[in-house]
């Protein structure tokens, strides 16, 4: 897991080019709850671009013949008074902290310890990990939050397959982000 650290580039994917990021437009539920979401790894970004593009187009945010989703990359000009904390693999504490702020009333505590960070990171779960999260949250493994339930959720999750995500959480987190470019990603 690579750290938050001063002048790493991270990249974030959208239909849109994203130069100024704005909290009030990041959904709530999310891994680590409101935030805006970068990765060290392109590839995941350029994948999260092409998603957010079919989302976009599903919802009417932009035309069907649209060709091109975007890349915007950021350099960070880290602070040490930036509040964070770094998920080093998916275990049973992020597990339990991605499904406090995916489902309300769960694991209240876990995003009560959570509330005051302004970065939170670790490993993403994804579309291609999303119906596991949801048989968790459904009790399929076992009770939600049993020793068996995370055990069995977290070993079908292949933690050592998932890419990284930064979740920017304060308006204090977004001003260390320097705009540096956008990138094409084509939807052919």
């Amino acid at each position: 897991m690579k750290k938050l650290e001063d002048g790493i580039v991270l990249y974030h994917g959208s239909y849109c080019i994203v130069e100024n990021p704005d909290l009030s437009k990041c959904a709530m539920y999310k891994d680590f709850g409101r935030g805006f979401y970068l990765t060290t790894s392109k590839e995941q970004a350029r994948s999260f671009a092409k998603i957010s593009a079919k989302k976009a187009k599903a919802k009417g945010l932009i035309s069907n013949s649209e060709k091109f989703a975007f890349i915007s990359f950021f350099k960070i000009n880290l602070d040490a008074s930036l509040k964070s904390f770094a998920f080093e693999t998916a275990d049973v504490d992020w597990l339990h902290c991605v499904v406090a702020h995916r489902r309300n009333g769960a694991f209240n505590d876990v995003k009560a310890l959570m509330q005051d960070y302004d970065v939170i990171s670790g490993k993403i779960a994804n579309d291609d990990t999303n119906a596991t999260i949801i048989a968790y949250m459904d009790n399929v493994f076992g009770a939600m939050g049993s020793e068996q339930a995370d055990r069995m959720c977290i070993s079908l999750l292949m933690p050592e397959r998932l890419q990284d995500q930064f979740c920017f959480r304060s308006d204090k987190a977004i001003a260390m982000l320097e705009f540096l470019k956008n990138e094409k990603v084509s939807l052919e």
